[in-house]
């Protein structure tokens, strides 16, 4: 993983990751109270300790046991970095391992709700927990600690972890068995906020307006007076580092909008308008819809359609990129999420970042330098940081859109006619969604059309048209979902509607699937 530079990433936390699921939610806690924070393997944390010299050091969950032959470590380098330290289960036991204890296998494991007992006072909770109160936390452990090291003391329990909580003040190091991270730890949030505040003295300095500065410097400085390249999806993420990298070194980007007429209802014409319009930023704009459904023509299957608009967009976007001649770098709006899962839990130190699906090949084949502003962000952060720009709420605040567009919204073959009757259903949806004031409660909700057609009555005549299925889900990252609940009456008034207004749509179905089992898109 690319290391930042020690001079600029000054008052952070560092987090070792041991493989837990929720690793990323302990950095979203810190950098909510305003402090910055990174994630690094186990495998390389003497290295980031090195690189980022943190003002304090988390260390996470995991799936292993450390009574495993294998199991993962802490490395010395943690211990001698003489910063606070705070151990999240695996991390608790890891830590007692590593300075004396001892950790047990064949306890009651823990997993869900529990209760901890406040027995001492600390700093960990100060402010927070009083002494001798009770306190949901959320446990998920089948080990425990059975010992603790010398210089530790209890300083919380549960029914089933005698050393829910343990303490050495004197070198600043806490540890509990639960999860701070969760939603389900009610009180978690605040005893972050302590760690990382009065435990280890960083003020509030993460702000969207203070990494703008420092991303603009760091963009000046890398590109210098080289050109540089941006290919726009439409969505949200490259059009913040397109603003961004714009605001830095001006007309020395140029942007290429690839437009693949899979694009929701006058969303091509929206994008193309705001880039020109509103910020005066350089962009080529390619209708290369009919390359695209031509060779879509006759494909039902969903990974082939995948496979060809990646590799169109690839052509199409290096035939214009030849066209502008001599860009040294490409854009990409690579998030840190795309960052922290391209490292592997077991692999070594040296990993290959996930490619964005637009541009996945892109730099190999045209010999060309990334240029990432975005890469230490997380979804949430990036709509910040687009409205610090000045982007439009209504353009920032967009649900999520897929790469592959409505092809994947329209099951089996595509063609035109189903592209149009498609995006009309979709756009009167999405219009009812926003006047009922739904929007923002919702991650994702869109129409489809289904590859069948079903007899109806209009009129006093005999209807066969196609199926429209409308889906929204509640989510907080996209890897789990649940169905929004719609009221009855607001999805018979909009079938009403998208039967009544669209052409070739004679039934309307509400999709109740959540993820797991099946996916937010259908395709």
């Amino acid at each position: 993983m690319q290391l930042p530079d020690p001079a600029s990433a000054q008052d952070s936390i560092l987090i070792v990751d041991f493989g837990s699921q929720v690793t990323q939610l302990i950095a979203r806690r810190i950098r909510e109270t305003g402090v910055y924070c990174e994630i690094h393997p186990f495998q390389s944390a003497a290295a980031a300790v090195a690189a980022l010299n943190p003002k304090g050091i988390v260390l996470s969950g995991g799936p292993a046991s450390t009574l495993d032959e294998n199991a993962p470590t802490i490395n010395p380098a943690i211990l001698d970095a003489n910063v606070p330290i705070l151990g999240i289960c695996y991390g608790q036991q890891a830590l007692c391992m590593a300075l004396g204890g001892k950790v047990e296998a064949g306890h009651h494991r823990e997993f869900g709700r529990a209760q901890v007992t406040v027995e001492k006072p600390s700093e960990l909770y100060a402010g927070v927990w009083d002494l001798g109160t009770d306190h949901q936390v959320w446990m998920s452990h089948g080990d425990r600690v059975t010992q603790i090291p010398e210089g530790f003391e209890v300083v919380g329990t549960s029914p089933n972890a005698p050393f829910a909580m343990i303490a050495n003040e004197a070198r600043r190091i806490w540890a509990v068995q639960f999860h701070p991270e969760v939603v389900h730890t009610p009180d978690g949030a605040k005893l972050y906020a302590n760690f990382v505040h009065k435990i280890c003295g960083i003020q509030s300095t993460w702000t969207m307006s203070a990494y703008r500065q420092k991303m603009i410097e760091k963009i000046r400085a890398q590109v210098g007076s080289g050109k540089v390249i941006c290919g726009l999806s439409g969505g949200v993420d490259s059009s913040v580092a397109a603003v961004l990298i714009h605001e830095a070194v001006g007309d020395q980007l140029t942007c290429i909008y690839v437009d693949h007429g899979l694009m929701r209802l006058n969303e091509s014409e929206q994008v193309v308008t705001m880039f020109r319009d509103q910020f005066n930023i350089p962009l080529v704009h390619v209708d290369a819809s009919k390359v695209f459904l031509e060779e879509l023509d006759g494909q039902s299957d969903p990974e082939t359609k995948r496979k060809i608009i990646g590799r169109l967009f690839i052509e199409v976007f290096e035939a214009e990129a030849k066209k502008l001649g001599g860009a040294q770098f490409l854009a990409q709006g690579t998030l840190y999420p795309d960052v922290i899962e391209s490292v592997s839990f077991t692999g070594g130190p040296s990993v290959t970042i996930k490619s964005h699906h637009n541009v996945g090949g892109l730099p190999e084949r045209m010999n060309m330098q990334l240029v990432e502003p975005l890469r230490e962000l997380f979804k949430d952060e990036v709509r910040v940081l687009g409205r610090e720009l000045g982007i439009p709420d209504s353009f920032i605040g967009r649900h999520p859109f897929p790469g592959p567009g409505l092809a994947i919204r329209c099951p089996g073959g595509i063609t035109p006619e189903k592209l149009d009757i498609l995006r009309q259903a979709d756009a009167i949806y999405l219009d009812e969604i926003r006047k009922s004031g739904q929007y923002d409660k919702i991650w994702q909700a869109f129409a489809v059309l289904l590859p069948v057609q079903t007899v109806g009555v209009m009129g006093d005549g005999r209807t066969y048209e196609f199926v429209c299925a409308l889906r929204a889900v509640t989510s907080v990252d996209g890897m789990t979902a649940d169905f929004y609940q719609f009221d009855m009456n607001f999805l018979g008034k909009t079938a009403t509607r998208i039967i009544n207004e669209v052409r070739g749509i004679n039934r309307v179905v509400y999709d109740v699937t959540s993820k797991p089992p099946g996916t937010i898109e259908w395709e």
